[in-house]
């Protein structure tokens, strides 16, 4: 699963990656790993996984993760080359999900690409470069659809209707994630296509100290124009979420945020949104050598769940052991939730819930 962080220069990208990327900024188990100079492998902040390392007093302990990307600013005219134009756009492909920073603060120190403060500009001016690459994406899908269509061939008729509705979308400004299709279309036409406005979204809103609990005008701005999008919006004051990094200790840290009337860091905050936003969930395996959290797809079925941890637990799934982790929680071990007839068995049919602690029996 991976994320890209995007929006114009200026606008705290940079910033929020560097604290995301800070051990220190998160807790005292949050731990980043570097792979490239702009991508991280992100913990996912999860008091279910830390309770249950309590418990248990595991060897080892492996929390889920999310893949995040520091994109370049992007610029107006990236679609035709523009500042770093088309790697930018290779790269925010590539990614799954997309973080949207949009600059919500004012400050004379910290100049604007554009000359002021404006997120829905701002907004507006990404939207209008991503679209611009998608319609180039139509563009050339249907030069080839158009020459079957005329042959008469149903299916090209079909395909060449769904990418004539995209086109007038995107030329009207409409991402491709607003649009309406049937759950067919989507998959059969859409989804393949790999549209870049057809990822899913969260809108970063940097504000300043002041608006970090509550948002300013700038961010109610933003949430009215986000009525027709299937997207999200987290408020985030990156210049704190920078103070905090910096501070050496996990209770000096509480401490600055207990000041400032905060519960706990918003990048904290923002990693389980954006696991959230790519609809992932988390199951546990649970024993004396490890502790860890697996991520699988929301709806996910037991044997392919299985299938995460190995190939061969899927092929050979017999059956799941299942412990709701409230139950386990509560009762402390697996022999008192056995003792208190808590542990049930299920079949290929079950729908892994989240949080769900999990044995697998199968044969090879």
């Amino acid at each position: 699963m991976k994320a890209g962080i995007v929006g114009l220069p200026n606008v705290g990208k940079s910033t929020l990656f560097n604290c995301l990327s800070n051990a220190k900024a998160q807790s005292a188990n949050f731990p980043f790993c570097t792979i490239e100079p702009n991508i991280g492998v992100i913990n996912v902040p999860d008091k279910r996984l830390e309770k249950l390392e309590t418990l248990l007093k595991p060897e080892r302990v492996q929390p889920a993760t999310v893949e995040i990307v520091d994109i370049a600013g992007l610029v107006k005219g990236a679609s035709k080359g523009e500042g770093l134009g088309n790697k930018f756009l290779a790269n925010i492909r590539e990614t799954d999900a997309i973080l949207h920073v949009l600059r919500c603060f004012d400050d004379d120190n910290i100049v604007h690409v554009d000359g002021s403060v404006d997120p829905i500009r701002d907004k507006e001016t990404i939207d209008i470069e991503l679209q611009l690459k998608d319609l180039e994406t139509i563009d050339k899908k249907l030069e080839k659809v158009n020459r079957s269509a005329k042959t008469g061939n149903k299916e090209a008729v079909k395909e060449k209707f769904v990418l004539d509705k995209l086109k007038r979308e995107l030329e009207a400004s409409n991402n491709v994630r607003s649009i309406d299709f049937n759950l067919y279309d989507r998959k059969e036409y859409v989804k393949p296509l790999q549209l870049i406005t057809d990822k899913p979204v969260l809108y970063v809103c940097n504000v300043d100290e002041s608006s970090a609990k509550i948002g300013n005008i700038y961010v109610d701005k933003v949430k009215s124009t986000l009525v027709k999008e299937e997207s999200c919006l987290i408020v985030l004051a990156v210049s704190i979420e920078a103070d905090i990094s910096e501070l050496e200790s996990f209770e000096e840290r509480n401490l600055f945020l207990d000041d400032l009337g905060l519960t706990e860091a918003g990048a904290s905050k923002l990693i389980r949104s954006t696991y959230d936003l790519l609809n992932q969930q988390t199951f546990f395996t649970a024993g004396e050598k490890e502790v860890r959290a697996w991520t699988i797809p929301i709806g996910t079925l037991a044997p392919q769940a299985a299938g995460v941890i190995h190939s061969d637990f899927e092929n050979g799934f017999i059956r799941a052991e299942v412990i709701n982790y409230d139950d386990y929680e509560q009762f402390g071990s697996e022999l008192k939730v056995k003792e208190a007839g808590k542990i049930r068995l299920e079949g290929k049919d079950y729908t892994v819930k989240d949080g769900d602690v999990m044995h697998f029996r199968f044969n090879v």
